[in-house]
């Protein structure tokens, strides 16, 4: 492969650099009136960036960076199904799992039929679960299903199942669905201890049917369904296997007609999108997977056809670069202040950091400035009396994202004033780490208060803020299906995006697949 300029020898990044020097501090940038303009909305998502340490040359240099770097034909090239997975020769495809209805996709009809075929294939079993037709070794009805699947196979099932808890609480009741990932025996014990064998199916999820760690949970789920006197030949009532592998599966003994599909052209930590979603189509039934896609599908379009300067997950991407490579800022926050996003930074983690924690450009050279955030974070709230300290006052500069949610259905009596509480600190913590407070204001301030000018001068360093900590607002109107599947799709495109922007493979993970071989090479396998 032929070498490419490097992205640091592109004029575009050359000015930025340069910009970094004669760029004002946030609260000075924040008096210009004109900040309020820089926000972008696309498919039920609104990104207010005005609390970014950008001006107008700044952003002029980050079109033009991505312009020099052919992004958005990048985009295009993932869409028509081309093997942009490089190092493993394969397409990345899983936009086509939520646009596959659309007039001729750019991926061609024959995928198309067959995510729709296989779409159909497991919303319809989820609503036969849900509507307690599946039967166990008893010939009772299922009513606890539980998820066995760890990395891509458990973080988006169980970000999308907890985070939508609210909404499909106004559906009709359905069953209870669980999750185990954690290889700790601690971990299944505590879940199946309150269950009845009789009644528990397991979803059996891994790409490959080898994760070492599912298959542990598998036959331990096995021997578990045993002792709570299921028959071994009725043992298939209980199993679902999601994979790509369906020979493997059928070997272990599930039955054909619990078997969904995958396809090599699916990356687990974004395959949500797919089969692996079974779990989250049987907590929303049929209809509300479908708007789960139907949302994805949205920012999908909105990203293949809105310009640069309005185009929303690129924005992101743009903005993540600036602050990781030219800001200081190798570490990025996620804080919802919305309890039902607890997951999302956790989902984030794997999806920034497996996808872009590479050392490497495309053509195998090495990378020579950083490129994935150290991505953490948590409940904005709770963190306010935790991790804030440091955002406020520790040397680290930290980017963040605010995630916050307009409406909140919760039916308590106080719930509007709680809610409004809560965005209330969503606001005033965004604007605190932008603006800081000077030494000299400190000062002031704590004389104002009654302390003598010796002790406001002792005190006041103590009591300052540098500020100047960028962050992103990033707004739903209401917390559904449909504006879930927006955001995480969004925070996709920003992923591919700051790839293509750095000129690494994002669809690889090979660090994760080293550690596989080793346990392999300590260890025998379990079989489920």
């Amino acid at each position: 492969m032929p070498t490419a300029p490097r992205p640091q020898t592109l004029p575009a990044w050359q000015r930025l650099s340069a910009l970094t020097t004669t760029l004002p501090p946030l609260r000075e940038l924040l008096k210009d009136a004109g900040r309020e303009q820089l926000q972008l909305s696309a498919a039920g998502v609104t990104l207010d960036y005005s609390r970014q340490a950008v001006n107008e040359a700044v952003l002029e240099q980050l079109w033009a960076l991505a312009d020099a770097r052919d992004v958005m034909s990048q985009a295009q090239a993932m869409f028509r199904g081309e093997h942009i997975n490089l190092t493993e020769d394969r397409a990345a495809l899983h936009v086509a799992l939520r646009g596959s209805e659309a007039l001729n996709p750019p991926w061609g009809a024959a995928i198309a039929q067959q995510v729709q075929v296989e779409l159909t294939r497991f919303t319809q079993f989820a609503e036969r679960v849900r509507g307690r037709g599946l039967s166990g070794f008893q010939d009772t009805p299922i009513t606890d299903i539980v998820n066995l699947g760890i990395g891509g196979s458990d973080l988006g099932p169980r970000l999308c199942t907890e985070a939508l808890a609210p909404w499909a609480r106004a559906q009709p009741a359905g069953v209870n669905v669980h999750f185990v990932s954690n290889l700790d025996a601690w971990s299944l014990h505590s879940t199946l201890a309150a269950l009845n064998p009789a009644r528990t199916a397991f979803v059996v999820q891994s790409k490959s049917f080898t994760t070492p760690e599912t298959l542990l949970l598998a036959a331990s789920a096995r021997r578990w369904l045993q002792d709570g006197g299921c028959p071994p030949d009725r043992q298939a009532r209980h199993l679902i296997a999601v994979t790509a592998r369906a020979d493997l599966a059928q070997a272990a003994g599930y039955a054909q007609d619990h078997i969904f599909q995958l396809w090599d052209w699916v990356g687990g930590r974004y395959s949500i999108w797919s089969a692996i979603g079974l779990p989250v189509a049987i907590a929303l039934g049929a209809a509300g997977f479908r708007e789960l896609l139907a949302g994805a599908h949205a920012m999908d379009r909105h990203f293949l056809t809105a310009p640069p300067p309005r185009n929303l997950p690129l924005m992101l991407a743009l903005l993540g670069v600036w602050n990781i490579n030219f800001m200081g800022s190798p570490t990025h926050a996620v804080a919802p202040y919305a309890f039902a996003l607890a997951r999302l930074p956790a989902y984030l983690q794997q999806l920034e950091m497996e996808s872009n924690g590479k050392r490497t450009h495309r053509d195998g050279g090495a990378v020579a400035f950083t490129t994935a955030p150290i991505v953490w974070g948590g409940l904005g709230i709770d963190g306010q009396h935790a991790y804030y300290q440091l955002l406020h006052q520790g040397r680290h500069r930290v980017a963040l994202d605010f995630i916050g949610v307009h409406t909140d259905p919760t039916p308590l009596p106080l719930a509007p004033e709680h809610h409004r509480t809560v965005l209330n600190n969503l606001m005033a913590q965004s604007q605190a780490l932008a603006e800081g407070r000077d030494e000299t204001t400190t000062r002031q301030r704590l004389m104002s208060q009654g302390l003598d000018a010796e002790s406001a001068q002792r005190l006041a360093p103590h009591r300052t803020y540098p500020g100047n900590t960028p962050s992103n607002l990033l707004w739903l109107q209401a917390l559904t299906p449909s504006t879930l599947g927006a955001l995480i799709a969004m925070y996709e495109h920003k992923v591919f995006c700051q790839a293509a922007l750095w000129d690494i493979c994002a669809f690889d993970q090979w660090g994760v697949e080293l550690g596989k071989t080793l346990l392999q090479s300590l260890a025998p396998s379990t079989s489920s």
